[in-house]
């Protein structure tokens, strides 16, 4: 079986399950988040743009391709925390309901963390809105796709 079609079947099967018992318990949330989420930015990210993963809990960078390292965040929501500043920056959101990621934003690292501070808890924090403006400005510095990705817009939410 294809990888793209196995992954997307997969997260999509999580997904049902988080739909039902979000049902069966009113109240409570079931959301696909943390390392699970995490991981499976990870692997779309190798899928779409050939990157090469790195081991799990690597400081900083996630994978590299062509001597370019490269922090991968994923979202379900509307902003994503950032550690550390990366070389490189792909962060993808997942529309619940279709099951599909989309590009928010891709390009150097720098760019996106230059004008924020830190938060409380140390981390950076991006709004996908201004991540996505931010994206419009480095079309010619992003990682190029190998399989296609449909672009994030301001539209698009969970």
């Amino acid at each position: 079986m294809d990888n793209s079609i196995y992954i997307k079947d997969k997260i999509s099967e999580l997904l049902t399950i988080v739909n039902e018992l979000e049902k069966k318990y009113p109240g409570r949330k079931f959301s696909l988040d943390g390392h699970l989420l995490g991981s499976i930015g990870e692997v779309l990210a190798s899928y779409y743009y050939g990157i090469i993963l790195y081991p799990n809990s690597t400081k900083t960078h996630d994978g590299e391709r062509d001597g370019k390292r490269i922090q991968i965040k994923i979202t379900q929501g509307t902003s994503v925390d950032i550690n550390e500043i990366p070389d490189y920056l792909i962060v993808l959101f997942l529309k619940k309901s279709e099951g599909k990621v989309y590009e928010v934003f891709n390009g150097p690292g720098s760019l996106v963390l230059s004008d924020v501070k830190r938060t409380k808890n140390g981390w950076y924090n991006r709004s996908l809105s201004k991540l996505s403006d931010f994206d419009q400005e480095v079309v010619e510095q992003r990682i190029s796709a190998i399989n296609h990705i449909d672009k994030w817009n301001k539209s698009i939410r969970n």
